[in-house]
């Protein structure tokens, strides 16, 4: 699964203690701020005509902050529609280690204030452990070389940045208890794995939720899926099958989704119940 064949918490940080920017984002930073000061306006000026904070656009502009869509659309606009931006950002889209389908829901995970998840086929990649991560490249067929395990290790511990760098995201996690019984990697790499889930149930932004063995009744049979709420408080959704995925923006569809969603919360041990679980089955391995 490449797409969530990308996952932890924390990450790198600068001496100041913001994130490290990768080149990409460097560049698409100084593209921004070179044709902003081209045009002869301040930040906060620009952000006015972005409708963004002026702290937001330095955060582009130094490349620690991932633009999302309204950004480019908006700045293009703002700087005369030269398609620079929308050049530049196509490149951050390129992400290495990330399946091609799955690259425009990577970026707005990065920007998103509400991140919802339920998987049934593995532990989400946000939340896998190296060790767990790997056994899954292991297994892809076809198999794959070492540089492109790397490539997706590497793409999966950035997108696990999220969970420390986003402290006032939202993000909600439903797992089904099956793919915790499976032991992918042996019962050594399944006890780190739940002791990493219990560290991330401590956290205030994290929730996660087991869905039991038994339930007669579960809304979530339809497959895996994603929820995310964007900053200007736009849905999108995200479900993927083999070998492809489908971004979806539809309202109506959005609107069903969220609705199975809320069912399977319910469905769900609750957070308590659910930490009370995974203690007992790290202590049965």
């Amino acid at each position: 699964m490449v797409d969530e064949g990308a996952a932890g918490t924390g990450g790198a940080t600068g001496a100041g203690g913001e994130p490290e920017s990768s080149d990409s984002l460097r560049t698409f930073g100084a593209v921004v701020q070179g044709l902003r000061e081209h045009a002869g306006l301040s930040r906060e000026e620009f952000g006015a005509l972005v409708r963004y904070s002026k702290h937001t656009v330095a955060s582009v502009e130094l490349g620690r902050r991932m633009p999302d869509t309204s950004f480019v659309e908006r700045a293009e606009e703002a700087l005369g529609n030269t398609g620079a931006l929308r050049r530049a950002a196509g490149c951050l889209a390129r992400q290495p280690g990330l399946a091609a389908w799955f690259r425009r829901w990577a970026r707005l995970e990065q920007v998103a204030i509400t991140l919802y998840t339920y998987e049934c086929r593995m532990v989400p990649g946000l939340l896998q452990t190296e060790a767990y991560a790997r056994q899954l490249f292991v297994d892809e067929l076809p198999p794959l070389g070492d540089e492109q395990i790397e490539a997706q290790w590497a793409a999966r511990a950035e997108r696990q940045r999220l969970l420390g760098e986003r402290p006032n995201t939202t993000f909600s996690f439903i797992l089904e208890e099956h793919v915790l019984l499976r032991h992918t990697g042996g019962g050594r790499v399944t006890r780190d794995l739940i002791d990493h889930l219990l560290a991330l149930a401590e956290l205030r932004n994290t929730e996660i939720q087991v869905m039991p063995l038994s339930r007669p009744s579960h809304a979530g049979l339809h497959g895996p899926m994603q929820l995310l709420e964007s900053a200007e408080n736009q849905w999108f959704a995200y479900i993927e099958g083999q070998q492809s995925g489908q971004l979806l923006n539809d309202r109506k569809v959005v609107s069903v989704l969220q609705r199975r969603y809320a069912r399977m919360r319910a469905q769900a041990l609750s957070l308590t119940e659910s930490v009370s679980l995974l203690q007992r089955m790290r202590g049965d391995l």
